[in-house]
């Protein structure tokens, strides 16, 4: 019972939060702006309820006492023309004129107060309804002499004397003088209020409460409005970039958000669509590569398979051709699982590429060397031509590689009796290796393909001595990886050019790409090998 009791506040809260979760984000955020513009309001209205309700106050009570001091003036003034009128005439005396001097007696001045506060007491009643005021003696019972909340419930229409003042509220004062002399005072007060505040200051601060709530509601209002178009534009992106995520996992490599900007989500937005485009490329790369692989192996693998079978079936002796025939298919399917191997480490960067200053000349020099052999065992002709001081930045090891597979190549397409050239030159920007032969050339058509795998200039050459057609592919990919390109220029029947162009060692621009990564820290990841 005990457990059950405990888990329903916790089932409770749980449905509470997922039922917040389950809101949209557009949702979520007009909400928020509905919530925040609600308690702005709220706390501005009470802050200004609390100022207003003190300075109202204390306006209100100033109002108050200022007439209650006007109001005693006049009085003040009509009892020095009362009490002038109860003074005996001036007489001659030694000195001149003289005023003798009589002291008033209190109902005298009682009588002075009642008849001069009529007049002044009613044109304050008069100019501002809803109050009432009360004249009062000195004495000490304080008695009225003037009350504008007197009784009139005789038949003749007079007062009965009974006051309905008001004992325990607030009252604005001033003092009445004759002379030099205190003789009373005027209080004023708010009819139906324990406070100095008439219905119509009561009105007003009601109506400006009201005003207060009408613009906490319209601010409420603007803020969702707001708050929802601000979502909508804000989740509207995202919402492209979940589309093409979903476009993407049904199969469409090639959907795309198309976002652009120089925001923070649109630079999502081009960063999420240049990953759609390596998976692309990622994508055909696997498939081309299959496909070129099962193409490639199919042939030795039959003529294998075919051998053998010839052998195990008594058609064919198992004797020192056939073997060597079968050995020869296999070391032939070793170099192009070598060679596939190699190609697919170049694509996906999955060697780290050494970064050094390579002088190309000193570099090729060796190459040639080593090559001449090779180039006479084929009856050609081998020529070097080299500039000095043609430096770069990059991995000798690569360069080598692909100065070699050119070579290669041109050995294996020129006919014997022909020349091949190798030239090392410097330019503004660039360093060049060009490999020139005399072979059978290519044609404008050729020069486009003569990268893909596989591809051979002779389509009617053996396999044997057409290569195995990957050699031009890693060519190319080493020298992308240096930030360079491959012109091929040929003609067909007249020969082909090779030419590797590198970017030249530029010390300073060496020196600031040094120190932008030590500063950054960052270092691009190699893509995993397949």
């Amino acid at each position: 019972m005990s457990s059950e009791a405990t888990s329903g506040p916790t089932r409770e809260k749980r449905r509470l939060r997922l039922g917040w979760n389950n809101l949209s984000y557009t949702s979520r955020v007009t909400l928020a702006f509905a919530a925040i513009a609600a308690m702005t309001a709220l706390v501005a209205i009470g802050v200004v309820s609390f100022v207003w309700e003190q300075h109202f106050q204390t306006y209100t009570t100033e109002n108050m006492e200022t007439l209650a001091k006007r109001t005693a003036d006049r009085i003040s003034a009509n009892c020095e023309i009362e009490a002038q009128a109860l003074l005996p005439s001036p007489v001659e005396g030694e000195d001149g004129v003289e005023q003798p001097t009589v002291e008033l007696t209190q109902a005298q001045v009682n009588d002075i107060l009642r008849t001069a506060s009529q007049g002044p007491a009613n044109s304050a009643l008069a100019a501002t309804p809803g109050i009432g005021i009360q004249v009062v003696n000195n004495e000490s019972n304080a008695q009225a002499l003037f009350d504008s909340s007197w009784a009139i419930d005789d038949a003749e229409g007079g007062s009965t004397g009974k006051s309905l003042a008001p004992l325990n509220t607030a009252f604005a004062s001033d003092s009445i003088q004759l002379g030099n002399q205190v003789i009373g005072s005027v209080r004023i007060w708010v009819l139906g209020s324990d406070t100095l505040m008439r219905q119509p200051d009561q009105e007003f601060r009601n109506n400006s409460y009201q005003a207060m709530m009408f613009a906490t509601v319209a601010a409420i209002v603007l803020a969702s409005c707001i708050g929802f178009l601000f979502a909508r534009n804000l989740v509207a992106p995202i919402n492209r970039m979940t589309k093409t995520a979903r476009a993407i996992k049904e199969g469409d490599l090639s959907a795309r958000t198309g976002l652009q900007g120089e925001d923070e989500i649109a630079r999502l937005g081009e960063t999420f669509d240049e990953m759609a485009e390596s998976v692309e490329k990622d994508r055909e790369l696997e498939r081309r590569l299959t496909t070129d692989v099962a193409h490639e192996l199919r042939t030795p693998l039959m003529a294998i398979q075919s051998t053998v079978e010839a052998m195990v079936d008594g058609v064919f002796e198992a004797d020192e051709e056939r073997l060597e025939t079968v050995n020869s298919e296999v070391q032939r399917l070793s170099r192009l699982v070598d060679a596939l191997l190699k190609l697919s480490r170049l694509e996906n960067r999955a060697n780290p590429m050494k970064e050094e200053v390579v002088d190309v000349g000193e570099l090729i020099t060796g190459i040639v060397a080593t090559h001449e052999a090779f180039v006479a065992d084929s009856g050609l002709t081998l020529e070097y031509i080299a500039e000095k001081n043609v430096r770069v930045l990059g991995d000798a090891d690569m360069i080598r590689q692909a100065t070699a597979n050119l070579i290669s190549n041109a050995v294996r397409y020129t006919p014997e009796g022909g020349h091949i050239t190798v030239r090392v030159k410097k330019g503004d920007l660039m360093a060049s290796i060009a490999v020139q032969d005399t072979g059978i050339g290519l044609s404008p058509e050729e020069a486009k393909m003569v990268f893909s795998r596989f591809w051979r200039a002779d389509a009617g050459r053996d396999r044997e001595s057409g290569g195995l057609g990957i050699g031009l592919a890693v060519v190319k990919e080493i020298v992308d990886r240096h930030g360079g390109w491959v012109q091929v220029e040929g003609e067909k029947g007249k020969g082909a050019c090779f030419t590797i162009h590198i970017p030249l060692y530029d010390e300073d621009a060496s020196k600031h790409r040094r120190n932008s990564k030590k500063r950054t820290g960052h270092k691009k990841p190699a893509k995993a090998s397949r």
